[in-house]
């Protein structure tokens, strides 16, 4: 049986191996986009070089084609030799070859970038004429063309039959296409429902019945959402090492590689132009308020979330922007009232977050977060913070309540104590579920998807409309 030479980036990891490094780059100093901006005219394997001698690559966190593992695993066990050939640096396919176990010998890229034709010169050498190949993209055809056999991995129709019409196919390994809802994933559609904040004025406003207000908000909606997701893209780039190693995260579609590095950048470019697109079609107010989110989003992605308890404040102040991008999209006055409580509430709801991440954690037998700076042993300082800032929400509340400009715009004030009530409730449960490590996801997207949270919050916002519009005389 022929020896049988294995590719890498594509083919054993589906993943991108350089361009994980480019981002691993950039993420120590934005700099580097200028640096290896410069290296490019120099040619693919000085980029590679200067790329691979200043990033650390970790094999073990690597997502592979466990099919294709499996294969050769036995194929290995048969006796057969097999040879780890790729365009990716030395270091990062001896790192491979040796978590792995599996391979004889590594063919990889040194001073010429080992891609097509350079790549078959340096297997003949290495292995001779007689060996089967295993690739997944048409860069690898006149390698095939030269083989005595082919495995095809997640190849494409087109090159799937270039390949059979000049050779056998000893085994295949499709790739399933991506799918829409693994797009969804990748976007965190569902975390669109965060923005529902934008809704926020309209209600407190009651121009709920205006429909020129209605439609801005869903505009305001959308353009804070395109925006969103382009930045869930680059913060799951940004943690695809922490990721990878999370119980939960690591399925995320681009830490799994379902979902390509390059295609998930071009798309999160389209979804930013997007946003700003209909941002515009606002004011440009509205569009300030929408790069302030977008400046503090990246300021947290990139930097502040490392940070204890810095990182739970500035999410407190993008949920609380969310609401005063409101404000803005409709035109009306911003309530001091409404922002002293958002703060409170979300800095809670963030507390909530990561104490859930905490608990789940120590149930895990972890100690330390990775790419946070949060500990299990911290939960005795978050508990009664995260707790207190909830009651404290409460207490402005009922300040608002008592106000005298609550008084002139509602007809029966005192009803609100009714709401102050349900969100004692609301905001206690979501910290005894937090405590009973049942919060799986980010609160408010929880509360979204609960069905007691969603009776409580309805009974809130139904008892603030009928406090306005009717005058029911002092309540005992």
């Amino acid at each position: 049986m022929p020896p049988l030479v294995v590719d890498f980036d594509g083919t054993l990891t589906p993943t991108d191996t350089l361009a994980e490094s480019v981002v691993k780059l950039v993420k120590q100093s934005p700099w580097n986009l200028v640096r290896l901006a410069m290296l490019l005219p120099k040619g693919k394997a000085v980029f590679k070089c200067f790329v691979a001698a200043n990033t650390t690559f970790s094999a073990a966190t690597l997502p592979y084609r466990e099919p294709l593992l499996h294969y050769l695993r036995n194929e290995r066990g048969g006796g057969r030799r097999l040879i780890l050939a790729t365009a990716s640096q030395r270091t990062i396919a001896e790192g491979v070859s040796a978590h792995l176990g599996i391979f004889d010998e590594v063919i990889a890229t040194e001073t010429m970038n080992l891609k097509g034709r350079n790549k078959l010169d340096a297997i003949r050498k290495t292995v001779g004429e007689d060996f089967a190949y295993a690739g997944d993209s048409a860069a690898d055809l006149p390698i095939w063309e030269s083989a005595k056999a082919a495995i095809l991995v997640g190849t494409s129709d087109t090159v799937s039959a270039a390949v059979r019409r000049v050779l056998p196919v000893e085994a295949e390994f499709p790739r399933a296409p991506v799918q829409l809802r693994t797009w969804a994933k990748a976007l965190r559609i569902h975390q669109w429902a965060k923005n529902l904040l934008i809704f926020v004025p309209v209600l407190t406003a009651f121009s709920f019945l205006d429909v020129a207000k209605l439609i801005d908000s869903v505009v305001a909606f959308l353009a804070f959402s395109f925006v969103a997701s382009a930045t869930y893209v680059v913060n799951d780039l940004w943690d695809l090492e922490s990721d990878r190693i999370h119980p939960r995260k690591r399925r995320r579609p681009l830490a799994s590689a379902e979902v390509p590095i390059v295609s998930a950048l071009a798309i999160s470019v389209v979804c930013l132009a997007t946003g700003f697109v209909l941002a515009g079609m606002l004011s440009v107010h509205f569009v300030l308020m929408l790069a302030l989110y977008l400046l503090g989003t990246i300021s947290y992605t990139s930097i502040l979330k490392q940070y204890v308890l810095v990182d739970v404040i500035v999410l407190s102040l993008l949920y609380t922007l969310r609401i005063v991008a409101g404000t803005v999209a409709i035109s009306v006055a911003t309530s001091t009232w409404l922002l002293a409580f958002s703060l409170f509430l979300f800095l809670s709801l963030a507390l909530v977050k990561r104490c859930s991440e905490l608990v789940a954690l120590e149930k895990a037998g972890g100690a330390t977060t990775s790419g946070r700076d949060y500990r299990v042993n911290d939960l005795t300082v978050l508990w009664p913070i995260g707790v207190g800032t909830a009651m404290s929400a409460v207490v402005v509340f009922g300040l608002f309540i008592s106000s005298t400009a609550t008084a002139a715009r509602y007809g029966t004030p005192q009803a609100l104590w009714l709401v102050a009530l349900g969100l004692v409730y609301w905001l206690s449960r979501l910290w005894i579920k937090t405590a009973r490590g049942e919060m799986y996801d980010d609160p408010i997207v929880y509360a979204i998807q609960d069905r007691v949270s969603q009776i409580v919050v309805f009974f809130m916002t139904l008892t603030m409309i009928a406090a306005h519009y009717f005058e029911i005389g002092p309540i005992p």
